[in-house]
């Protein structure tokens, strides 16, 4: 007998560059197929939108339209053009897990850039909220992160990639910063005790993608801008959770667009 099979785990010892038996691209074949719809790539460039504030304001406007090809199982993509950049928008996909899911099927569908923009919490004040932040690392307290890259404290952003976004997004007039983030899986498990921590490895806000999504991105080689929209306290405060006009729709297709037109999208 050999020795015994090591069972599957989030701890588990993984083979991180072996090929996957279920792939994005065999999924979207099955749906386009069972659904009839057309074999048609998305934007170059699409957006997640955690919170769905966007979709619904490009929705309310009538300033977007439906990707008819867009063959994901669980959600819908609207399309949008704005400041001069096409846009692919899917919103609600909340958590590392389901983003890295759409992620990965949007890459498979002819995306080139992502860009996320996801509510966060603040742990340390750089100013009021609410404020962007582009994010260029992650501390890695999610499971999906670790499928794709083998272990340690944060997923980095593309140091290039990031030093190029920043460049422009800094000259925006809307209130933008830079630094880490603390991405979790269980929003409602922070504690004075985790909250402490992470601000210890310089940790500015608390969110639930940006982790995952990075870690994702340098195992596949894709180019990927995590956005995080601080906009709260975690509600320890009344009033909280105000993220401006249009529930902050207006500034962040704004920031959307400046990211597009900084990595050539324009």
């Amino acid at each position: 007998m050999g020795p015994p099979i090591e069972a599957p785990g989030i701890l588990a010892a993984k083979t991180h560059d072996a090929p996957s038996v279920f792939r994005p691209e065999n999924l979207l074949r099955e749906a386009r197929r069972q659904r009839r719809l057309p074999d048609t790539p998305v934007p170059a460039v699409c957006a997640l939108d955690p919170d769905g504030d966007i979709v619904r304001a490009l929705r309310a406007s009538a300033r977007s339209r439906r990707a008819a090809g867009w063959a994901c199982y669980h959600t819908e993509m609207d399309v949008a053009d704005h400041a001069g950049v096409t846009v692919g928008f899917v919103g609600l996909a909340v958590g590392a897990p389901f983003a890295v899911l759409v992620a990965e099927q949007l890459f498979a569908s002819g995306c080139r850039l992502l860009i996320s923009v996801t509510s966060a919490g603040q742990i340390a004040s750089v100013g009021p909220t609410p404020y962007f932040m582009l994010i260029d690392r992650a501390l890695r307290d999610e499971g999906t992160s670790l499928h794709y890259l083998p272990p340690s404290l944060f997923a980095d952003a593309d140091a290039a990639l990031t030093d190029r976004v920043w460049a422009v997004l800094a000259a925006l007039p809307v209130a933008v910063h830079r630094g880490s983030v603390w991405t979790t899986d269980a929003p409602y498990r922070e504690t004075e005790d985790a909250i402490a921590a992470a601000r210890a490895h310089g940790a500015l806000a608390v969110e639930m993608e940006a982790a995952a999504l990075y870690a994702f991105a340098r195992a596949r080689r894709r180019d990927v801008v995590c956005i995080a929209h601080v906009t709260n306290q975690m509600a320890v405060v009344e009033g909280d959770f105000e993220k401006g006009e249009a529930d902050g729709a207006r500034d962040s297709l704004d920031v959307i667009a400046a990211v597009a037109q900084a990595c050539g999208f324009a």
